[in-house]
């Protein structure tokens, strides 16, 4: 008994530490970035919010499908593709010939009208305005992962998004119709019977090759901030293998619906796609979620902590930010950046994040671009710092907001009102002469 009890103690330790306790280890160990991952992997899967974002992401997807598609089938016939990709739709969706045919009759209808006459113009510019509306929805549902408030302007909109739907097409294209295409070529090349299965692995290696690729560079290019091809890639192989599953299931799953066919008709494609399009975009998104944690695992640490912090700890978090904003700036050493706020002085980044935005919206700090070889973004204090007291920073933050708007307050809580500010006063009277500059800072490095 005893020999159990201690099995499961231990068991029940170790599932802590895995589902939990992880985040609390700041250790830089292999082994712990790869729980941290895996964990997060799971966590993300999991997510109510991230099953949200997908399921609008589905939705968006289909207003844009037939603009998608006629972007793709566009750039597939200059290739010479346009054959190839539909040989490819009507493998992955065999028991909805039809329903595909009026699909492919849409697309090519949608192409005409937008080519021709008076309506050339206004066709490109609202073909291009769909899928930009549908490129900016999948940037903020990324940018809401990695944590970044600002998304691009207008103008960067416009010319990063253009140059998106021109690279990732091609990748895609080059993903499903590479194999077919090459397949006679080479096999004229090399006639001998033995060199057929090799070239037929070979193919659907670079195959699987390009859908890595695929989401390695739909990683990297759509967030608005810089991601390293590494961590893009690592994360582009998860999700393209788990994407090729899907696609292998659902084509699969093709036979099994005739039952299924005979109560809906060609209407029952519309709920197998949309089931399709949920799952492809709960596995992106749980991919975007890998490359952001493999570059900046950090950034989860004490996560679920964060959930329950007091406000006295907020505020000595946030004025210890404000400290070391400040004294690299006395210091006259480069602006710090938030990855330096998490490295260096094991700021939890979620936090960071959030009081950094708070210290700008204060108008106690701004934006500085640091290197202009790498546009990294820094932060210095807005304010001189021989006046940037603990008594002003924390003056500024409670005055900062709205208030003032509850009818009848000032009358009904005069005394608490008083009393606040009489204590207030005197917190700040002390406090005034404390400046952060001055302020002795203690890292694990000294």
């Amino acid at each position: 008994m005893d020999f159990i009890t201690k099995i499961t103690d231990k068991s029940i330790s170790l599932w802590k530490y895995l589902w939990s306790d992880v985040w609390s280890d700041t250790r830089n160990n292999w082994y712990v970035g790869l729980i941290k991952t895996l964990n997060l992997t799971v966590k993300s899967f999991l997510n109510a919010k991230l099953q949200s974002q997908a399921a609008a992401l589905t939705y968006h997807t289909i207003l844009a499908l037939v603009p998608a598609l006629a972007i793709l089938f566009a750039i597939g016939r200059g290739f010479g593709f346009h054959k190839i990709l539909e040989t490819q739709l009507f493998n992955y969706i065999p028991a909805q010939k039809e329903t595909l045919d009026t699909v492919v009759g849409f697309v090519d209808a949608y192409l005409a009208q937008s080519s021709q006459g008076i309506f050339v113009g206004i066709g490109v510019v609202l073909l291009l305005w769909t899928m930009i509306s549908l490129m900016s929805n999948i940037e903020s549902a990324f940018n809401s992962i990695w944590g970044i408030k600002q998304g691009r302007s207008i103008l960067r909109m416009i010319t990063d998004y253009t140059a998106m739907l021109l690279i990732l097409p091609i990748l895609m294209i080059c993903s499903s119709g590479l194999s077919l295409f090459m397949t006679s070529t080479l096999q004229n090349l090399f006639a001998f019977e033995f060199m057929s299965p090799i070239i037929s692995i070979l193919l659907k290696c670079a195959s699987y090759i390009f859908t890595w690729l695929f989401f390695a560079a739909m990683f990297m290019l759509i967030p608005n901030t810089k991601v390293k091809f590494k961590n893009a890639l690592i994360a582009g192989i998860f999700t393209g293998t788990g994407f090729l599953i899907l696609q292998w299931i659902f084509v699969s799953g093709q036979m099994y619906v005739s039952k299924y066919n005979a109560i809906y008709g060609s209407f029952s494609l519309l709920p197998l796609l949309l089931i399709w399009l949920q799952f492809s975009w709960i596995i992106i998104l749980s991919g975007i979620a890998i490359c952001y944690s493999s570059q900046s695992i950090y950034r989860f640490n004490f996560s679920d902590k964060i959930n329950q912090i007091s406000d006295d700890y907020r505020t000595k978090i946030t004025l210890a930010i404000m400290c070391v904003i400040t004294k690299h700036f006395a210091n006259e050493d480069k602006a710090i950046t938030l990855e330096e706020l998490t490295t260096k002085y094991d700021f939890p980044s979620r936090i960071s994040i959030d009081i950094v935005e708070r210290l700008i919206d204060a108008n106690l700090v701004v934006r500085v671009i640091r290197d202009k070889a790498d546009d990294a973004l820094g932060f210095q204090p807005s304010s001189d710092i021989n006046k940037l007291s603990i008594a002003f920073v924390l003056d500024k933050l409670n005055r900062h907001g709205v208030s003032g708007f509850i009818p009848n307050f000032d009358n009904t809580f005069k005394n608490i009102n008083s009393s606040v500010d009489n204590v207030i006063d005197s917190f700040n009277s002390q406090a005034d002469t404390i400046l952060l500059k001055d302020i002795d800072i203690k890292t694990n490095n000294n």
